[in-house]
């Protein structure tokens, strides 16, 4: 007769080691091993004062491109760089949201005793930007006073995007470099700015490249990204790296489930690790989620495949309630329809001309429809008339929707 060792050890919840969230940095980031050793080549060189190119994440939701750009900030600011992190909005234009992180970042380089006229002349011009643009930056008054600033007229207030945000961005390059002080910009939602932001984006990182400025962004965004950076620039390629972060494989979704448990005095059986592996479909966040409801199902170590099923019914409850809801939410009945369309059609990626045919329209009648849902970042287009879901595992939550119909 054969006995199974059981270890008992305190699994409440307290003491659960996983962490679904949005942006949450998982216990074990595993299987991106590849992308944080180009990222810190490229930091280093950077600080170096070498040309290497900018980088932007791309991937569906929930493979942790967010927490990814985490990781870059803190091994930027490891590395003495001064970094700006916003999140892009549909909403918000590019001046809104970066001017008040340049306009910080200038103060500080401002701040030193010596070699101060280059970062005094950046605030002048972006001072001269934000009236060209009206973006309400709030400054300090008094701050402005003493600083004797006052906008650099002829420079980055033509009211032309592209040319005056190269101009500005030129101008913090130039400060940084006077202070020796390197500058790593981070972007998270990238695909919200539109075609002339990103191409005002693109222009002003080439101008920094020719120029050998220390700044390089890191940004992230959904896979339309590539088509929005081609349309915006055609040399965006020689600028930019593009990785793409998908699923884990498999031996990376194992460590990144076992690792935090086995931290804690905690194994999975292997029937338990394939139940959650294939319920997930590897991607990070879920795995996370499935990981952090398992745990609380479990009483004992090894964890089994019965707990994942026990788990099951509330991991899909919880992500059903937040990571789909939220997205689903924000959708018009004719957006949520032409998605149930998309469902009904069935396959990892649908024609448009099949969509239509289920909603019994013609094809040229949703081309609106399906634009604003790329817009809201809910779907992509991997190829000329295809069609295909951002977030992962979002068919079977319309379909769990469908049946409450």
């Amino acid at each position: 007769m054969m006995y199974r060792w059981i270890n008992f050890v305190d699994m409440d919840a307290v003491s659960n080691p996983y962490s679904p969230g949005a942006g949450t940095p998982p216990p074990e980031l595993a299987g991106r091993e590849e992308v944080l050793a180009d990222v810190e080549t490229t930091l280093e060189r950077i600080r170096q004062g070498a040309f290497s190119r900018s980088s932007i994440f791309v991937g569906l939701r929930g493979v942790g491109k967010t927490v990814l750009l985490n990781r870059v900030r803190e091994m930027a600011e490891g590395k003495g760089f001064i970094t700006l992190s916003v999140e892009a909005h549909e909403d918000k234009s590019m001046p809104v949201l970066l001017l008040p992180h340049l306009r910080k970042v200038l103060i500080r380089l401002n701040s030193f005793e010596q070699i101060n006229d280059i970062a005094r002349r950046g605030l002048r011009v972006l001072k001269s930007f934000a009236r060209a643009f009206h973006a309400k930056l709030r400054l300090n008054d008094a701050i402005d006073v003493e600083l004797g600033i006052a906008p650099e007229v002829g420079t980055a207030d033509s009211g032309d995007l592209e040319h005056d945000f190269g101009e500005l961005l030129l101008a913090v390059g130039e400060a940084a470099k006077a202070r020796n002080l390197p500058i790593c910009l981070l972007i998270d939602e990238l695909q919200y700015l539109n075609e002339p932001e990103m191409s005002a984006l693109i222009m002003a990182l080439h101008q920094i490249a020719q120029k050998s400025l220390p700044l390089v962004l890191y940004a992230a965004g959904l896979p339309l990204i590539l088509g929005l950076a081609g349309r915006s620039k055609s040399y965006s390629e020689r600028l930019f790296t593009f990785p793409r972060i998908g699923v884990l494989d498999g031996s990376a979704a194992r460590r990144a489930l076992e690792r935090p448990a086995e931290a804690r005095g905690v194994l999975y059986t292997s029937e338990a690790i394939a139940g959650i592996l294939k319920k997930t479909g590897r991607y990070p966040y879920f795995l996370q989620q499935w990981g952090y409801e398992t745990w609380n199902a479990a009483k004992n170590s090894p964890i089994t495949a019965l707990d994942v099923q026990l788990a099951t019914k509330k991991a899909i409850g919880q992500l059903d309630e937040s990571f789909f809801r939220v997205r689903f939410d924000r959708l018009t009945k004719r957006e949520k329809d032409f998605l149930f369309a998309m469902v009904s059609v069935g396959g990892e990626q649908q024609r448009s001309g099949d969509i239509a045919e289920k909603l019994g329209v013609k094809v040229t009648s949703i081309g609106p429809l399906r634009s604003s849902l790329i817009r809201k970042g809910m779907v992509y287009s991997p190829a000329h008339g295809d069609n295909a879901f951002t977030v992962p595992l979002f068919d079977d939550f319309l379909r769990r929707q469908m049946g409450k119909t």
